[in-house]
């Protein structure tokens, strides 16, 4: 049976059980994603590659 996914959410971590390796992308409605650095200023203060860093001060 093929595990329903969500196509707005990309993921490529095979390991989560909320992957769907196929489609490369999560089985989830929503996703919570935090910092790894406070503040995040760069992709890699995060846990979440599609990270840009705001430009309007905040």
């Amino acid at each position: 049976m093929e595990q329903k996914y969500n196509p707005s959410i990309g993921c490529n971590v095979s390991g989560c059980k909320y992957n769907c390796t196929e489609k490369q992308a999560c089985s989830l409605d929503k996703i919570y994603v935090s910092d790894a650095k406070s503040p995040a200023k760069k992709c890699k203060d995060t846990l979440c590659d599609s990270f840009a860093c705001r430009t309007d001060g905040q």
